[in-house]
């Protein structure tokens, strides 16, 4: 599962709050990929809580 965050991201810290083993906000989030296997229902969750549907799952 390959994670990828779009400019469009507007760093509402969703992702982070849902998933904060992967997900990290600084100007935009930020992926930790070394735990995106490990947290995949929650990377998904993350995705569908985006409000810009920023994140990207390939």
């Amino acid at each position: 599962m390959n994670v990828t965050i779009e400019d469009s991201c507007i760093a509402c810290g969703a992702c982070e709050s849902i998933c904060d083993a992967v997900f990290s906000i600084e100007d935009k989030a930020c992926v930790n990929a070394a735990n995106v296997a490990a947290n995949a229902d929650a990377v998904q969750e993350a995705a569908g809580a985006c409000p810009v549907s920023a994140i990207v799952i390939e």
